[in-house]
């Protein structure tokens, strides 16, 4: 509901596309901090900082409910509201993600993550169309009073999650930045974590612009519809990602994870590319359906492979730094951004496609020993 709400609103107040980029950006601010949330998570427990994330995301919501009722907001307190939640929002996922390894066995962990996977899925299909509609028919004050709503709902569900973790002696004593240098130096001594990472950081950077936050461009300059044709493109992609979460839910055993990743990740370049030169948005919608299934058969089987390979002392560590590579996003909004201005929309995404196809190549050429064979670590079911 968020991206539908002020995306639009960043968009139409001050018609800048370089300024919808930029507010995309200041989302993932966080993600240069996301290794210290995995390790805090690692010392104190995953559910109490998740816990206190969603608090922070719910208070925020109701400081711009208040604010929209009173009609004080305008794009400066938006951009700031936004700066302060992409300090924490990026951590979320690593946080939910090190969540369901604790709770299931090993031999499970695919098939639990394509299903945890599907309540965020489903979520943003629903979300993104009620955003939509809730905007254009009663104004941001009621659409936001929703928003604080769900957010403080989804904050009383994470205490349910679990038990309360307490650091132990050893934890206690050990130095922050030791820990976080041993989580790096886990990754950089593990060839498919570290071709994990850099294929995150390239994905997020050339391949999610263009379904995320770019999409009220799109909407408004490239198809011209308004809110409610906005919400139907996220829905759009978000309802392919729910059918691959569902896929793996069902497959999870049967996949082998670095091969899922590699090949679907080959496959979202592809229909990406393919949704940028679509000419309406009906053939569009159909594209970023397209799209969200790879995407979610890319990335679901990178979360698993990444959690089998760190274990128990990594987990949270290791999807700290995977939530880095999300930093990847935020540069490549603001370049797209500048880009668009002079190359056009179609231009851009055109050599950002061709960009990440052949980095994409390169990843596999480097480190096919570790990623391809039935019998690689990478590749255990």
């Amino acid at each position: 509901m968020e991206i539908i709400i002020l995306g639009w609103y960043i968009l139409v107040e001050t018609g800048s596309v370089l300024l919808l980029t930029l507010y995309g950006a200041l989302q993932y601010l966080g993600t240069l901090i996301s290794p210290v949330f995995g390790l805090v998570g690692d010392r104190f427990g995953h559910r109490n900082v998740l816990a206190v994330m969603r608090a922070t995301y719910a208070c925020l919501a109701v400081v711009l409910t208040v604010l929209s009722f009173v009609h004080a907001v305008d794009a400066v307190t938006v951009f700031v509201i936004a700066t302060i939640a992409g300090m924490v929002r990026p951590s979320d996922l690593a946080m939910r993600n090190a969540l369901v390894a604790e709770t299931m066995p090993g031999d499970r962990l695919m098939a639990a993550m394509g299903v945890s996977r599907t309540t965020s899925d489903s979520a943003r299909v629903v979300g993104s169309l009620a955003g939509a509609a809730v905007f254009a028919l009663l104004g941001m004050g009621w659409a936001y009073f929703v928003v604080s709503a769900f957010y403080a709902g989804g904050f009383c569900l994470t205490l349910g999650v679990g038990a309360v973790r307490t650091a132990g002696d050893r934890l206690a004593r050990m130095s922050l930045w030791r820990d976080l240098m041993e989580g790096m130096h886990f990754i950089a001594d593990s060839p498919q974590s570290l071709a994990a990472m850099l294929l995150a950081f390239m994905v997020n950077m050339t391949a999610f612009p263009m379904t995320h936050g770019l999409l009220p461009y799109v909407a408004r300059d490239i198809y011209h519809i308004g809110q409610a044709g906005l919400g139907t493109l996220v829905a759009s992609f978000a309802a392919g990602a729910l059918i691959g979460s569902v896929v793996v839910s069902m497959a999870g055993r049967k996949l082998r994870p670095a091969r899922m990743m590699m090949v679907f990740a080959v496959a979202w370049y592809v229909l990406v590319l393919a949704f940028v030169w679509m000419p309406n948005p009906a053939l569009g919608r159909i594209m970023l359906v397209a799209a969200g299934l790879a995407q979610s058969l890319s990335m679901v089987p990178m979360a698993v492979m990444l959690l089998h390979s760190a274990g128990t002392q990594f987990r949270g560590r290791v999807m700290g730094v995977r939530m880095l590579a999300i930093y990847g996003l935020p540069i490549g909004l603001v370049c797209a951004g500048w880009l668009i201005e002079r190359l056009g929309f179609a231009g851009m995404a055109t050599g950002y496609c061709a960009f990440g196809l052949v980095c994409t190549a390169a990843i596999w050429v480097r480190w096919r020993a570790a990623l391809w064979p039935k019998d690689a670590v990478a590749n255990a079911r």
